[in-house]
């Protein structure tokens, strides 16, 4: 019996398909970090994790695909920056493997064995989706649902959903079965998973780093 997912079978999605309506309007994932555009550094932290990766943007799609990865903005149907959901579909409808692994794009200290720690999870649960739950800056663990591993043969039941006018990740997961993954044990980074919503939260990032 397999305990885990070979990372040659997971495709990682970057979620920067955002208004940045925090960032002043600003495209998020091109703002800098620690001089790399957060998209690029997202990109370079999860590429060792799986066997693919895509960015989901909206605008300034020239500027992502300069990384060097596919790039395809919001399925269509669901309007202009329809949220995280409208990424996941994305990502669903052009993923050639099995899973698929979300991650936005504003959150660049993210463990490094994020999606192996997913995957382990999925498998020991028999669970079609994993979802990271951290602790925030209050202490306390919650889940953080753009963190996400998910089966690709949950397409249409995504499709359903949003055609339904749902658009909350947490609505849609609780249809599936979810195993939820603690990152707060020994050695983990209680920051792996602060996002940065507006530069001033960024540079606070920036400030993190060793």
């Amino acid at each position: 019996m397999i305990d885990t997912i070979d990372g040659a079978e997971i495709t990682g999605i970057i979620l920067a398909g955002g208004r940045g309506s925090r960032m002043g309007g600003a495209d998020k994932g091109l703002q800098s970090f620690n001089g790399v555009p957060l998209a690029l550094h997202t990109l370079l932290r999860l590429s060792p994790q799986v066997g693919e990766v895509m960015v989901n943007a909206n605008r300034n799609l020239a500027a992502y695909e300069s990384f060097g990865v596919p790039v395809w903005p919001d399925a269509a149907g669901l309007g202009e920056f329809s949220g995280p959901l409208a990424g996941f579909l994305t990502g669903l409808e052009r993923c050639e493997t099995p899973y698929l692994v979300t991650v936005p794009c504003d959150t660049p200290l993210f463990s490094e064995d994020l999606v192996a720690r997913l995957a382990e999870a999925m498998v020991r649960e028999d669970a079609d989706i994993a979802v990271v739950a951290a602790p925030e800056e209050d202490g306390q663990l919650r889940a953080q649902p753009v963190f996400c591993l998910l089966r690709t043969r949950l397409l249409e039941s995504l499709m359903l959903f949003t055609a339904g006018g749902g658009r909350k990740i947490d609505a849609w997961t609780a249809q599936h079965k979810t195993v939820l993954v603690p990152f707060n044990l020994p050695g983990d980074d209680p920051r792996a998973f602060f996002n940065a919503n507006t530069l001033a939260e960024l540079h606070q990032l920036e400030a993190l780093r060793p």
